[in-house]
């Protein structure tokens, strides 16, 4: 039996409150989860790739930089600085940051480490996980990404 994705709460860069995957019902989506700084170059990557393939046209890629619970001040401390870091409006609409217990969704999630980044393929209709991996996407992984999209 298939695995639906925790609904997850956060703001994008655009200041706007979503909850993922429950309100992206449009196409499949591809959330790319990063932990660390470091990994926004695996972010990145990653995304290129699927661009690169146009699966932008066809699904919602999401990034969630997940981040420990943290007060309204260091919330918007780090949010600022996101902010000023991407002036790109359609990449801050795309990355949605989520402040919460960290251990309690990566066991919800299924993700046994946050070294890496792991990526999710969502279906819109379900919320169901159809496919999952760890580490940049690369062609192999984004060709089954697109052989598992309904």
């Amino acid at each position: 039996m298939p695995e639906r994705f925790p609904s997850i709460e956060g703001k994008n860069l655009n200041k706007q409150a979503r909850t993922v995957p429950d309100d992206f019902s449009e196409q499949p989506i591809v959330l790319i989860v990063a932990f660390q700084r470091w990994h926004q170059r695996l972010v990145d990557e990653s995304i290129e790739l699927l661009e690169q393939h146009n699966m932008n046209d066809t699904h919602s890629i999401l990034e969630i930089p997940v981040i420990q619970r943290a007060t309204a001040f260091r919330r918007m401390r780090l949010d600022a600085l996101m902010r000023a870091g991407i002036p790109d409006l359609r990449i801050r609409q795309r990355t949605i940051t989520v402040y919460l217990d960290k251990k309690a969704f990566m066991d919800d999630a299924g993700i046994p480490s946050d070294g890496t980044i792991y990526w999710f393929l969502i279906d819109h209709a379900t919320k169901e996980t159809l496919l999952r991996g760890t580490g940049a996407i690369g062609l192999e992984a984004m060709l089954q990404i697109k052989a598992a999209t309904p």
